[in-house]
């Protein structure tokens, strides 16, 4: 016979899965232990919930066309990734219908709250390119469209359009367009499905809500000079891709241009592939 006696728990709540009739410790198989993925790992989010929280931080939103099965991690452990979010100052936003998931910052004038997603700018040409997918996109979604579909050309043409008549360097034009239609694919509100052919995403529709678009338009046939705040946070402030998320989408890139729109944004704008 055993000369240590079991010591039974005072104060144990009745009911409690974790003690035993009797008041004693119930014991707990080694296997049920949390798995450390690292030496060291003192995390008790499940792997999945972890690469998805790493993904909404990094970048602008998560999708669920891009990243289905992300998408179905989010929707699994989403209010502990809130919660997580939440201890950063960060609101979570999960646009179901359209599958779509972004992240904002808390701002508030009453509490000092440290800023993570910082602010940056979309160009002249690239806030021309999204008010045009924008409304494009709006147009095909009246006439009952599943998708709205564009070609290289015709985003050219619209930037043109809002050029200076008597500008004369087309050539640098051009390639800003280039550049731009590829930051927008890279971002995810474009689609190539064909070499100068894209379909227009539902990401833009989440960045550009109907009040902002009219905002922005308005603004850049006045000449786009000088913004407004309501146009100059209307691709991007308080996203999550808002962005991107329904303020604006946060784009991931290090330079800003005061002369630019605005969108929030965090340090990294890695493109892994999945």
């Amino acid at each position: 016979m055993s000369d240590v006696e079991d010591v039974p728990v005072e104060g144990a709540p009745v009911g409690d899965p974790g003690v035993e009739p009797g008041g004693f410790i119930a014991p707990v198989a080694m296997e049920a232990d949390p798995a450390e993925l690292f030496a060291g790992d003192t995390g008790t989010l499940d792997p999945a919930a972890r690469v998805v929280l790493v993904d909404l931080l990094r970048r602008r939103y998560l999708s669920a066309e891009r990243t289905p099965e992300r998408w179905q991690a989010l929707l699994a452990h989403q209010t502990v990734i809130e919660s997580r979010l939440h201890d950063l100052f960060v609101t979570l936003v999960v646009d179901r219908d359209r599958g779509i998931a972004y992240k904002r910052q808390v701002r508030s004038g009453e509490v000092d709250i440290p800023i993570l997603l910082r602010d940056e700018s979309y160009t002249r040409v690239e806030t021309v390119l999204l008010v045009q997918l924008r409304t494009l996109h709006q147009q095909e979604s009246r006439a009952g469209e599943v998708a709205a579909r564009v070609d290289a050309e015709e985003l050219e043409q619209w930037v043109f359009t809002y050029l200076d008549p008597a500008e004369t360097n087309v050539a640098l034009r051009q390639r800003e367009v280039r550049a731009a239609i590829a930051k927008l694919v890279t971002e995810g509100f474009l689609v190539e499905e064909a070499p100068g052919r894209f379909r227009v995403t539902a990401l833009v529709e989440v960045v550009l809500p109907v009040d902002r678009l009219a905002e922005l338009a308005a603004w850049l046939r006045a000449g786009g000079r000088p913004a407004p705040e309501a146009a100059a946070h209307a691709v991007g402030s308080d996203a999550g891709f808002a962005a991107v998320l329904d303020d604006a989408a946060e784009t991931d890139s290090d330079e800003t241009d005061s002369d630019d729109t605005d969108s929030d944004e965090t340090d990294s704008d890695e493109e892994d592939d999945e």
